[in-house]
């Protein structure tokens, strides 16, 4: 139980922080959250824990986030917009991988060792991580801002954002949780534990996804003068 209680924390800290974000912010906010999420969520996603029995990764609830930009920024600024996020977010995610692998092969001082060691584990994991997620991310979030654009035609009143919001990332986030875990745990873990990430990964983000509506409502209410 310690881990859902935790977690019902971090979600209520992501969400705030992502707020206080754009609220300070404003549109760049949006941009500096979306760099921010898609690289710690790559590092996130390399820890598993165990909630009611079943076994699934971290880094949901910052991926999830991005899902929020992407329709915040679509209900207010248009679809132009909101892909040109998209494409900053695969920059930022290509970048951090070319940097960090290119640390790795520095060779350290013997009292750095441990230190090696530690990136070594948190980055050694990064190219098949990051080739999962960039190829999720990209397919994803395309789908989600077409899926969105589509939605906001059919149903347009601000009382409808919710069914834009989760009617989008609904889908899209299935989309993405099949084709990252299928790059990056497909053969690292047994076929009942990779099943039980694939499922709890799109139900946690699909959960947040819902509990994330009442933020975009919040957030689509701030008025800024530039």
């Amino acid at each position: 139980m310690f881990n859902f209680g935790w977690g019902v924390i971090f979600v209520l800290v992501n969400f705030a922080l992502f707020l206080i974000c754009y609220r300070l912010f404003g549109k760049q906010g949006l941009y500096a959250w979306i760099g921010a999420a898609v690289v710690l969520a790559n590092i996130q996603v390399i820890k598993t824990i165990d909630m009611f029995g079943f076994v699934m990764t971290l880094g949901n609830t910052m991926y999830a986030t991005i899902y929020l930009v992407t329709d915040l920024l679509n209900e207010k600024h248009g679809e132009k917009e909101a892909k040109k996020v998209v494409w900053f977010g695969f920059f930022i995610l290509i970048m951090s991988v070319i940097i960090m692998q290119m640390v790795l092969v520095f060779e350290p001082v013997e009292t750095e060792v441990p230190a090696q060691s530690s990136l070594e584990t948190i980055f050694g994991l990064m190219p098949r991580i990051a080739l999962g997620s960039l190829a999720a991310y990209f397919v994803s979030q395309f789908l989600d801002v077409k899926l969105f654009s589509k939605l906001k035609v059919k149903f347009p009143t601000r009382g409808q954002l919710w069914i834009r919001n989760i009617g989008s990332t609904g889908v899209s986030q299935m989309v993405d949780t099949l084709i990252f875990c299928g790059i990056a745990f497909a053969g690292v873990y047994t076929w009942d534990v990779w099943w039980d990430i694939v499922i709890t990964t799109y139900v946690i983000k699909f959960v947040i996804s819902a509990a994330s509506t009442p933020v975009i409502y919040w957030a689509r209410s701030f008025k800024f003068t530039d």
